[in-house]
């Protein structure tokens, strides 16, 4: 038995629509990290890019359960002393629903410049129905609901 490792000959990138519409957020984030590292792909090798590109649609809908729209607050920095920003889950939602789901997957996925690089370029998010990526024919992707709310 050899260890497989994927050269670039081997890998191929394919493109997914997700649809965000109810869907919980860290439930999305995190199917949508899986399919940018490539990790649901028998070809899987950390140290390449081998995931998939991923278009988010509906980013505005997206679910955030309990009182995270009021209580989540998101940290930002000017550069200066004492000047924190603090931005609330309900207020970034209304302004900017994409830097939501960016956030969200960004923390999933590895603090490396591999992931750095497969968020800058795989990652496409749309507050809309509407996306210009109808050229690449994206394949449907549907986020399944937990384990424990399906029912037998």
């Amino acid at each position: 038995m050899k260890t497989f490792t994927a050269t670039p000959a081997d890998i191929s990138h394919d493109w997914h629509v997700v649809d965000a519409a109810g869907v919980p957020l860290g439930r999305l984030a995190s199917m949508v990290a899986q399919l940018i590292r490539g990790k649901h792909k028998p070809t899987y090798t950390p140290h390449m890019d081998g995931g998939d590109f991923v278009v988010v649609l509906n980013a505005a809908k997206v679910k955030l359960t309990g009182r995270k729209e009021e209580k989540k607050k998101y940290f930002s920095h000017t550069g200066y002393m004492g000047h924190e920003r603090f931005t609330a889950a309900r207020d970034l939602l209304a302004k900017h629903p994409d830097r939501v789901i960016e956030k969200a997957v960004f923390g999933m996925l590895p603090k490396t410049s591999l992931a750095r690089q497969k968020m800058r370029g795989k990652l496409k998010v749309y507050a809309g129905a509407e996306h210009p990526h109808a050229a690449q024919q994206p394949k449907p992707f549907t986020v399944t609901p937990s384990p424990s709310k399906v029912s037998a």
